[in-house]
């Protein structure tokens, strides 16, 4: 009976080592999930965040929605300018798929690109104090790609906080 329970015992810590090693091999590579440059990552549960706006980008053929924390939602809800440190956005963007029989009408296609900007005006200074990523298949693109983000909100919408997407109501 003792050994049953010496194997029993050693089955169930095999078990929870086992268990637990995806969780640790996560943790090494959670710095392959950040964007270069800004370290910023795709926020857990951003899904269930409020929507902000949606639009369309004819030039990329794409649909594309804003969601925000709670604390962008309160910014755009108290028209505050700047936006508060701990602001989080995300962009989702899918390519337009018409819908058959509804001339002009589209829904969403395939996934393009999750794409994210963080407040924080002393980690981010250089950069108008917000942080950048964006992110193809949960994946962060390379360095190049993230150095346009910052000279884009700036040359666009430098005076709305380099956030160019406006509440909708």
């Amino acid at each position: 009976m003792r050994q049953v329970l010496k194997w029993a015992a050693a089955a169930i810590a095999a078990a929870c080592i086992s268990a637990s090693l995806p969780f640790a091999v996560g943790h090494a590579d959670d710095a392959a999930l950040a964007s270069p440059i800004f370290g910023v990552k795709i926020p857990a549960r951003y899904r269930d965040w409020k929507l902000i706006a949606v639009g369309e980008e004819t030039g990329l053929d794409e649909l594309r929605s804003v969601l925000g924390n709670a604390t962008a939602v309160k910014a755009y809800q108290d028209g505050a300018s700047p936006f508060p440190d701990g602001t989080v956005l995300v962009k989702l963007a899918w390519k337009r798929k018409p819908v058959a029989g509804l001339d002009g009408a589209f829904v969403t296609g395939p996934a393009t690109t999750v794409q994210v900007m963080v407040k924080d005006s002393v980690k981010y200074a250089a950069t108008g104090g917000w942080g950048f990523g964006r992110f193809i298949d949960g994946k962060p693109v390379d360095a190049a790609q993230h150095e346009t983000c910052f000279a884009c909100h700036e040359a666009h919408a430098k005076e709305q906080d380099f956030v160019f997407t406006h509440y909708a109501r």
